[in-house]
């Protein structure tokens, strides 16, 4: 069984050694970085933890929009790949999912890479009618 709660700053080093393997392409200094940017507008990085060994992280921020009203996003969501399909993964959601609830929340939304989708389909989540599209503007 897996410990789950949020991160201190002081732990983010220690999330990255498990986010590059969801983002290969970031460096340590960018993820960074970009979680201290994030954190101002709510963004929290939670740990899942077994003997005390960091083995899971996700991601997370309220938000709250007109087309979906308040919920959760998870941004992130990893297990380290030496202890996939342990429950880490699971307990992590549930953590989300209980963490939503208490700010009165009335969802959570994810963001899945294709491999990740029957993961989310066995907890329960299904696809958004409304398709996530994106433009990478030049600069």
């Amino acid at each position: 069984m897996a410990s789950v709660r949020r991160l201190v700053p002081a732990e983010w080093k220690q999330a990255f050694l498990i986010v590059v393997q969801l983002r290969p392409t970031l460096d340590e200094a960018e993820f960074l970085r970009r979680v201290q940017r994030q954190s101002f507008s709510g963004y929290e990085l939670v740990g899942a933890f077994r003997d005390d060994q960091l083995v899971g992280v996700l991601g997370m921020r309220p938000v709250h929009t007109l087309a979906r009203g308040g919920h959760l996003h998870v941004d992130d969501l990893v297990v380290d790949e030496r202890v996939r399909s342990g429950g880490i993964g699971r307990a992590l959601l549930g953590f989300a999912e209980e963490d939503a609830r208490s700010r009165g929340l009335t969802a959570v939304f994810l963001d899945a890479r294709r491999e990740a989708i029957p993961f989310c389909e066995r907890e329960s989540y299904a696809f958004h009618p409304a398709p996530s599209m994106k433009k990478l503007l030049g600069g």
